[in-house]
C-alpha cells in the first residue's frame, strides 16, 4: 500500500520528544526523515537504559528516521545542513531559543531561500511572548500551565502527569499543522513557517479550567480520579476491589440508580435530577453510590453495567496494562534487537503502520554525506 508521504522528505534538527514526536509521525506516514544528531548524540538516547540498553524514549519515537551526526561550528557541516534543506519539503527545529536564527537556519531565512519550504519551530514559549528567549522542559510547562496545579488529590498538592504530556501534545499539534501546510501547498505551492510552543499547546488544553475560573470564579480544586464537572464519575469500593464509572447523561443516571444501583429513590431524589446538580452535590452523591456498591461484588457489579451499557473500567498498573486485552504489543527493531511496545493507534484499511528500525547514533553519516556532497560543492562555488 503506498504511504501518503511518499516521497516527503523532512530534514529535523530535533532533539528530546516534541520534534521527535512529530517526525516519527511524519515517517510512520512514509516520510523521510534525516535526524541531525549532535556529534555525542541527542540527548534522549541517554535518558534511560530500559529498551534492552538504550532509552525507552529514544526507541518509542525514533524509529524509521536515518541519523546524521553534525557539528554546526564546522562550516562545512552547516553547509552539509543547508544543503539537505535545499532539498527538503519540511524542516523542523527545536533547539533552544534562538539558536537557529545564529546559525542561518532561521524560519524567515530559509522561507525566503526556499519559498516551497515548510518550517517548523517548536519553542518553550511563543514567539513574541515575555518569556520566548526562556527555556523550557515538560515539567517545567506543566507547572506554569497550572495543569499541576489542578492535577493530584486534594492532599497530594500539585503533581506532575505520569508522561511527558507538553511535549507529547506538542509533537502531535506540530504534525497536525505540518500535515495542513502540505495540503496547503499542494493548492498554492507556497510553504509555511509554523511555530508553535510547549506552553500555548497545555494552556489550550486547559480552556476547561481556565472558563470556569475566568468566568465562573470558582478555582478548578485536584480532585484526584473524579471529574470536575460530571458526577457520578469516579472510583467506588467493591467488597472485593473497586471500580472506576462514568455517568454521561440524564438518561444513563436514571438507568445506573434505578437498575444497577436497585434504588428507584435515587432516581427521583430531586438534588440529583440533573447533572449540574449532582456535580453540587457531589460529596453526598457519591456517598449514596458508595453506600449501596460496598456492599457488593465486581463480578455482580460489572455484570448488570455490562447489562445496561454502563460505562466502567478498573484502575490499572503498567504491569495490568502489559496484561491488558484491549493493548496491541508490536517489536520494533533497535540496533540492540527487537523491543516490544505499544503499537500507534491509527488503523488505514484495518492495518497498523510498520514498525520501521530505530537508528543507531550516526548510522546513515556516510551515505547522507555522499549524497548531499555534490550540492555541498556546488553552493561554495
Amino acid at each position: 500500500m503506498t504511504q501518503a508521504l511518499e516521497g516527503i522528505v523532512v530534514v529535523a534538527l530535533e532533539q528530546a520528544v516534541a520534534a521527535p514526536i512529530a517526525t516519527c509521525k511524519l515517517a510512520d506516514a512514509g516520510a523521510r526523515v534525516i535526524k541531525l544528531e549532535r556529534p555525542e548524540g541527542d540527548f534522549a538516547r541517554g535518558y534511560d537504559g530500559f529498551a534492552k540498553g538504550q532509552s525507552s524514549y529514544f526507541v518509542w519515537i525514533n524509529r524509521g528516521k536515518e541519523s546524521c551526526r553534525v557539528d554546526l561550528r564546522r562550516p562545512e557541516d552547516l553547509a552539509l545542513v543547508e544543503a539537505m534543506i535545499a532539498s527538503a519539503d519540511i524542516f523542523i527545529q527545536n533547539l533552544a531559543p534562538g539558536a537557529a536564527d545564529r546559525l542561518g537556519l532561521g524560519s524567515a531565512t530559509l522561507r525566503q531561500r526556499h519559498p516551497r519550504l515548510i518550517t517548523c519551530d517548536i519553542s518553550g514559549y511563543a514567539p513574541g511572548t515575555q518569556h520566548e528567549r526562556r527555556k523550557a522542559y515538560d515539567l517545567l510547562i506543566q507547572a506554569e500551565s497550572g495543569l499541576a496545579g489542578i492535577t493530584g488529590t486534594a492532599d497530594s498538592g500539585p503533581s506532575r502527569i505520569g508522561i511527558s504530556i507538553a511535549d507529547i501534545a506538542t509533537g502531535q499539534a506540530a504534525y497536525a499543522a505540518i500535515l495542513e501546510a502540505l495540503l496547503r501547498r499542494a493548492r498554492t505551492g507556497e510553504g509555511s513557517a509554523i511555530a508553535l510552543s510547549l506552553f500555548d499547546t497545555l494552556a489550550e488544553l486547559m480552556n476547561v479550567p481556565y472558563i470556569t475560573r475566568r468566568h465562573g470564579g470558582i478555582e478548578p480544586l485536584r480532585i484526584g480520579l473524579a471529574h470536575p464537572s460530571i458526577a457520578p464519575y469516579g472510583v467506588f469500593k467493591l467488597l472485593d476491589g473497586e471500580v472506576l464509572i462514568s455517568i454521561q447523561s440524564e438518561r444513563e443516571w436514571l438507568v445506573f440508580a434505578r437498575d444497577v444501583l436497585e434504588s428507584p429513590e435515587l432516581a427521583s431524589d430531586p438534588r440529583y435530577a440533573s447533572n449540574v446538580l449532582r456535580a453540587g452535590s457531589r460529596a453526598a452523591l457519591d456517598g449514596e453510590v458508595q453506600t449501596r456498591l460496598g456492599r457488593r461484588r465486581f463480578a455482580d457489579v460489572s455484570a448488570a453495567l455490562d447489562r445496561h451499557a454502563i460505562a466502567y473500567g478498573t484502575v490499572s498498573t503498567v504491569g495490568g496494562l502489559i496484561a491488558h486485552p484491549a493493548a496491541t504489543p508490536v517489536p520494533v527493531p533497535t540496533p540492540n534487537g527487537p523491543v516490544e511496545m505499544l503499537a500507534p493507534p491509527v488503523l488505514i484499511d484495518g492495518k497498523r503502520v510498520a514498525m520501521r528500525p530505530v537508528p543507531a547514533l550516526g548510522e546513515h553519516d556516510a551515505a547522507l554525506r555522499a549524497e548531499f556532497a555534490g550540492a555541498v560543492t556546488a553552493s561554495a562555488i
